[in-house]
């Protein structure tokens, strides 16, 4: 399948929101119960403010999946940190497009000063968690019993991957 990796910008809300509300719906990829507002765009972009933001586009330009990288924490300490998400539309799953999505804000996190990936994922999405381990992420925590969503209760397991000295 023909399709590029490239930014994100303010223009690819209402499809973000789409890919990102299909998991919200039908999974526990995405920990909200309920679809976010269109707005919610907004809060994407600062979150991931000075760190990459990545769309995957078809052939044709339309957005198939994206990915971003935030702060881990505002506290300097934690400068080298950031924690990252990455949802790619149902139909495009199993085509390598994650794994393109993660080698892209590696290696843009990296020109960043980012050295450690934090990934939180819900226990109940053992393929997020076995796609993150065959990507070079361990598991380095884990919150047993926190989450709820749609009446289950739920882990929350934190991965981490190291990219080098910051």
């Amino acid at each position: 399948m023909e399709h590029t990796i490239g930014p994100m910008d303010a223009g690819d809300g209402d499809r973000v929101m789409e890919i990102f509300n299909h998991y919200v719906e039908h999974s526990f990829a995405a920990f909200p119960e309920n679809p976010l507002p269109p707005r919610a765009f907004e809060m994407f972009l600062q979150m991931s403010a000075g760190l990459p933001a990545l769309a995957a586009r078809d052939g044709s330009g339309n957005m198939i999946g994206f990915g971003m990288l935030r702060r881990h924490s505002p506290i300097p300490a934690f400068a080298h940190t950031a924690d990252v998400s990455y949802f790619i539309a149902p139909e495009h799953t199993g085509k390598g497009l994650g794994r393109e999505l993660l080698e892209g804000l590696e290696a843009e996190g990296r020109e960043k000063g980012i050295a450690v990936i934090l990934a939180e994922i819900s226990s109940l999405n053992e393929g997020s968690i076995r796609f993150h381990a065959r990507n070079g992420f361990v598991e380095c925590g884990r919150f047993p019993g926190v989450g709820r969503k749609h009446g289950r209760i739920f882990d929350v397991v934190w991965m981490q991957k190291s990219l080098g000295k910051p």
